[in-house]
């Protein structure tokens, strides 16, 4: 499902009524009809509510109209306060306005600061609030008496159902520029906009429902739409029954290039997760201290033991051997739990150029990366990096706090420039391509912010870009069922407790829910 700013949808809107020839009062109507559908589905018994639609001069008031016909009709009495004198409103939104007012809805102006004061009583008394004050189109913050609207809609009780996007944000951007409508229930027109699906502002959104509106669907085709909230649908083909006569050959076979004195807990978390989430084969190459508390994690596990530096991590002198471990695998991991000790990275930065299969790269294999900038034009292809906000922080020289508020422009641009797939973790984890496409992943939950749980997906990824043969396809997959793995246990144990162990616990429960 594509995501879209408001100059996309402003186009969409624009072929729909001009090329395709449907009519804006019938989008408009659309609109309306699925906004209150939503409603009647959460209350069946809607006519029996205290409804106050607040609405705006513009189109979001325009649907707004449409939705309190269609309550009246139903033998509801919604109050429209409309922020506006009637003579304002212009256009479709014009339209409904008089056919509203015609049919004996209530409409009572509410053009000014001073009589919003004397009206938002409206407010306290009832039981379900339409915000129909802005959409798509707001640029700047709310100020004057839609900025007064908004802080006492917020101030209600009342259950809040917002038309389109709540009042207040931005559909370009996921900060929050201003005040804003905090809705229990958002109804998406015809797509989903980045500030729905993205925190800050996604927390304002409550419930997500995207109504289809009748623009056409080939109309979201268009390469120069970039952004994709990942659906169930997307990912489930990756997800199919195996063939009977299959054996451990047909899945591959991981090689695994990690750990160091006292992290060997990461590796296996990787390997297990490779190995539970589907690959036939595992191996891991590891500093040779390390290897006997690996050897004993899981039997499943096949272990190499490799030259080590005093410190007990992988040594520069491994080149030679890993090389011919290498031969016959099927793709490569390299980083949870190595170290950025000056001999381990010598090693990592000249092995890259020579791997010949994909490779995942993660953790400390991430933070030599960004010692070492050079290194990433000479990463093989594919390549798929999966950092949290620090790491990719470190590898383009930004904060922290600078990735997370520019996200999707800084992940586009590295994977663009670089060829890379870009795995940014955290809640809505992103995937961008080497295309600078980035798709939103809808799983997971705050449980899983807790060590470990990137050593996991990179195992998941791993693993199903060996059995799918699809990067950006067995990416997007990996990344779903982690967050449904987690989702599933944050069901059963809460988020607090979740560590990532179970997340590799879970797994098992997450892959039969997405094989059905």
């Amino acid at each position: 499902m594509k995501v879209l700013t408001s100059i996309q949808m402003k186009e969409i809107d624009r072929k729909t009524i001009e090329g395709i020839g449907i009519p804006g009062p019938v989008l408009m109507e659309n609109a309306g009809i699925r906004i209150t559908q939503a409603i009647l589905k959460r209350f069946p018994e809607a006519v029996e509510q205290n409804i106050v639609v607040v609405a705006g001069k513009g189109n979001n008031g325009g649907d707004g109209f449409v939705v309190a016909r269609h309550l009246f009709n139903m033998g509801a009495r919604p109050t429209v306060l409309l922020l506006a004198k009637k003579e304002d409103v212009k256009g479709d939104a014009a339209l409904n306005l008089a056919v509203a007012d015609r049919i004996g809805v209530k409409i009572v102006e509410v053009p000014t600061e001073a009589e919003w004061k004397k009206r938002r009583m409206e407010l306290w008394h009832a039981s379900l609030i339409v915000d129909a004050i802005f959409g798509t189109g707001l640029l700047k913050p709310a100020e004057g008496i839609y900025a007064a609207a908004i802080e006492d809609i917020n101030k209600s009780k009342a259950f809040k159902v917002a038309v389109d996007i709540p009042s207040g944000l931005s559909s370009d951007t996921h900060l929050i520029i201003g005040p804003a409508v905090k809705a229990d229930l958002t109804v998406a027109l015809a797509a989903p906009k980045i500030g729905h699906v993205l925190p800050p502002a996604e927390e304002f959104v409550g419930e997500l429902v995207v109504a289809d509106i009748s623009v056409p669907p080939f109309l979201f085709d268009d390469p120069a739409l970039k952004i994709e909230f990942v659906e169930k649908t997307t990912v489930a083909p990756y997800f199919k029954k195996r063939k009977k006569d299959s054996h451990k050959g047909s899945y591959g076979h991981l090689f695994v290039l990690a750990g160091s004195l006292g992290k060997t807990g990461a590796v296996v978390m990787a390997g297990k997760a490779a190995l539970r989430t589907g690959t036939g084969l595992v191996t891991i190459g590891t500093p040779q201290s390390c290897l006997p508390a690996i050897a004993n994690s899981m039997m499943e596990l096949m272990t190499e033991a490799l030259p080590e530096t005093p410190q007990k991590t992988l040594s520069e002198s491994a080149i030679p051997l890993i090389l011919d471990l290498m031969k016959g695998k099927d793709a490569v991991l390299i980083g949870p739990g190595i170290s950025t000790h000056p001999s381990t990275a010598r090693l990592v930065t000249s092995l890259l150029p020579k791997i010949k299969v994909p490779v995942v790269i993660d953790a400390d294999g991430l933070n030599i990366l960004a010692a070492h900038p050079d290194a990433l034009k000479s990463l093989p292809k594919p390549a798929v990096l999966t950092p949290h906000p620090g790491e990719f922080g470190r590898l383009i020289g930004r904060s922290n706090r600078d990735v997370l508020d520019h996200r999707l422009e800084l992940a586009s641009r590295f994977s663009e420039q670089f060829g890379v797939y870009l795995v940014l973790k955290g809640y809505r984890t992103l995937i961008a391509t080497p295309e600078g496409r980035v798709f939103i992943n809808p799983t997971g939950n705050p449980g899983m912010a807790t060590g470990g749980s990137g050593d996991v997906l990179s195992g998941m990824i791993a693993s199903l870009i060996i059995q799918e043969k699809d990067v950006l396809g067995a990416t997007l997959a990996a990344v779903y069922l982690h967050g449904l793995s987690g989702d599933i246990g944050a069901r059963i144990l809460g988020e607090r407790a979740l560590i990532a162990g179970d997340l590799i616990k879970y797994l098992p429960k997450a892959l039969k829910e997405m094989e059905s």
